[in-house]
């Protein structure tokens, strides 16, 4: 018989991602969308046939408990978030309300209609938890051990949805398991985030459609991986005997300014100082300096290891952006 699976955040990359790979594993796989006129629905419908909607809301217990008992899913996997870190800054309140409270909300959505020992539960927790500014990062990165910090309001939302995951698990009995993923991005990234801002913008330069890019803090460095990659680790960690927490990470860190060099670079443009200004209207009022993540455990104990690098994985965001505006 096959599984089901039940993803929130189902118009996310990491949504599409992990619904391509369920399907391909058999299961039957429903995604939750909020509203009735959202306008991704007919997107996801499209692109993603196979997927059942449900509409729900991650700020309505009473919407979630009614998406359990539709799909009765084996596994659950909470990826819904308001997700952009310069966004959380603007708009704390819904930040909280939606990527903390949010989590709390599901885990009571599955406690209530008596899913507590039979529903594995997937949180998806962020490398933004740990934050700080770099200096007391472990050599190797950080691990499922380090200390957080976090440095935004969508880190400390995050923090909560990761603890109270654990408070569940560790109160109910659940198999609710948290995977801290470190950046991961794809031609499906969001707009708003900067490497497929800049992925577009390179692709647009060399279609004659742009003159430059407006960017913040270039000296940012991100552990950068392919978020098809991560998605199968998120499923591996529901596959295990016992729940728990994962890193998952490339190992090795890029900064903005690497990013643009390797996407300009595509386009045959070495020198893309030309075209990239700074503006302080993307500076983050806290700054996360560096995050590099060590994903030993998850090598170790899930048979894990990222495959895209980081040159093809900019090669890939760039090509497909060219594609898109061409």
């Amino acid at each position: 018989m096959s599984k089901s699976a039940l993803i929130t955040g189902i118009a996310g990359q990491d949504g599409f991602y992990l619904a391509e790979l369920l399907n391909k594993k058999g299961y039957k796989v429903f995604g939750v969308m909020r509203g009735q006129s959202n306008p991704k629905t007919e997107e996801i419908k499209k692109s993603l046939p196979y997927v059942n909607i449900i509409e729900a809301d991650l700020t309505d217990q009473s919407s979630l408990s009614r998406a359990i008992e539709v799909a009765t899913p084996d596994e659950v996997y909470n990826l819904a978030a308001v997700s952009h870190v310069g966004y959380s800054f603007k708009n704390p309140q819904l930040t909280v309300d939606v990527t903390g409270k949010g989590v709390l909300n599901m885990l009571e959505a599955i406690r209530l209609t008596g899913g507590s020992k039979s529903v594995k539960f997937y949180q998806a927790s962020t490398s933004e938890m740990y934050g700080g500014v770099g200096d007391n990062m472990p050599k190797t990165g950080y691990n499922e051990e380090s200390p957080f910090h976090p440095r935004s309001p969508y880190g400390v939302a995050k923090l909560y949805g990761h603890w109270i995951t654990i408070n569940y698990r560790e109160s109910y009995g659940m198999f609710a398991s948290c995977g801290i993923l470190f950046n991961h991005e794809s031609p499906k990234r969001g707009m708003e985030f900067v490497t497929r801002k800049i992925s577009n913008a390179v692709a647009r330069i060399k279609l004659g459609k742009q003159d430059y890019i407006e960017l913040g803090n270039l000296d940012a460095k991100r552990d950068w991986g392919f978020a098809g990659d991560y998605v199968e680790g998120m499923w591996r960690m529901l596959q295990q005997d016992k729940p728990g927490e994962f890193v998952l990470a490339t190992g090795e860190t890029y900064s903005i300014k690497d990013f643009l060099t390797a996407s300009f670079k595509e386009i045959g443009i070495t020198d893309w100082k030309p075209y990239v200004k700074q503006n302080s209207a993307f500076m983050r009022p806290a700054e996360v300096n560096i995050l590099l993540g060590d994903s030993s455990k998850a090598e170790r104990e899930l048979g894990w290891k990222r495959k895209v690098d980081f040159e093809q994985l900019v090669k890939t965001m760039v090509q497909s952006d060219i594609e898109a505006e061409s």
